[in-house]
């Protein structure tokens, strides 16, 4: 890497010079940028990074930079943004993939960055750098595991007159009032959080997970680190769907199966629990024992009610194919058998 940048600055201050003096020939000038903008210095190197924002920033800090939080009305940068489903998916699962290679490897914020910088710069930098692997595993947990339960009459919450209820009730609720607070401080709406805390769940259990697996495997050897772009080509019917605040579900499989997947599993144990409430008509106090597992799939529903829209409601071309759905479906019964087999 130190030779790589050697030839960066070389190439650069050749530049600079040839700039810098009178009479010098345009071609060459010519020829070195193109060497320059042709990144051909980083040929059969090991230089660049999935996550190089997180990785300069770290550097930086540790080297003892301080940094200013600038946040001025006007734009200072414009870029091109993806717009669908597909491609966002892909892209956080490539950054998701980055962070996850700093947590596990030799630079690990926890080993390498404590006694280098301020505790609160300790603490962001490790939070980043291990997001990717602790939520995507406690969402797939609390997606599934609580259902899991609810499905099989088995309580995992106190019971709601219990006082030990109110310390969940409490975690709940300051976790909604947070990231409330955060996105209307920062000029967004209420409908921007709602779409944000939704768009959170998404690539939790889709982009989050498969950039940790892709980290864990190449870890283990039993596969090669792949780095997928982004294609941020303009479309003009996406553009409208996104305008229109319309999900574009066409994307892979493998992105869209986790989430129907998901809602599926928490449709069959919360409607189960409903019918079993009324069947038995609340015998032996069902609804109390059972409230905080049904709310939590509830919850789950209505958030991430745009994806049971693109299943069920919506017939265009951007929404949830049906061959999807039936996969999904298939996968569903089989964590529902697997885990009855299991909790029984």
């Amino acid at each position: 890497m130190t030779s790589t940048t050697a030839k960066f600055d070389i190439y650069s201050r050749s530049i600079i010079d040839i700039f810098c003096k009178d009479g010098e020939s345009s071609r060459m000038l010519l020829e070195k940028a193109n060497v320059l903008a042709s990144c051909s210095y980083e040929n059969q190197t090991s230089w660049g990074s999935t996550v190089k924002d997180y990785f300069t920033g770290f550097t930086l800090h540790r080297k003892g930079w301080k940094s200013v939080y600038l946040y001025p009305k006007k734009p200072q940068f414009l870029g091109t943004a993806t717009t669908n489903f597909n491609e966002v998916s892909i892209q956080w699962t490539r950054w998701a993939s980055g962070l996850t290679s700093v947590a596990i490897s030799k630079f690990c914020p926890l080993i390498y960055g404590p006694l280098k910088m301020s505790w609160v710069q300790f603490m962001c930098y490790s939070e980043l750098a291990f997001m990717p692997l602790l939520n995507c595993l406690s969402l797939w947990g609390f997606a599934f595991i609580p259902q899991l339960c609810l499905f099989n009459d088995i309580p995992l919450y106190p019971k709601v007159s219990d006082s030990s209820f109110n310390i969940f009730l409490i975690i709940f609720v300051s976790a909604i009032l947070k990231s409330l607070y955060e996105v209307v401080t920062t000029g967004g709406q209420v409908r921007t959080w709602r779409n944000d805390w939704r768009i959170w769940m998404m690539r939790s259990i889709t982009s989050y997970f498969y950039g940790s697996l892709d980290v864990v495997l190449n870890k283990l050897g039993m596969k090669e680190a792949s780095f997928l772009p982004t294609n941020k080509v303009i479309d003009d019917e996406q553009v409208k769907l996104y305008e229109m605040g319309i999900f574009d579900f066409r994307a892979a499989t493998t992105f869209l199966a986790p989430l129907v997947t998901v809602i599926l599993v928490n449709i069959a144990a919360f409607v189960r629990a409903l019918v079993v409430n009324v069947v038995d008509n609340d015998r032996d106090g069902y609804w109390e024992k059972m409230f905080g597992q049904m709310f939590l799939s509830f919850y789950i529903l209505v958030s991430n009610y745009t994806v049971i829209e693109g299943m069920i409601i919506r017939r265009d071309k951007a929404s949830i194919p049906l061959y999807v759905t039936l996969l999904s479906g298939v996968f569903s019964l089989c964590i529902l058998l697997i885990g009855s087999a299991i909790l029984s």
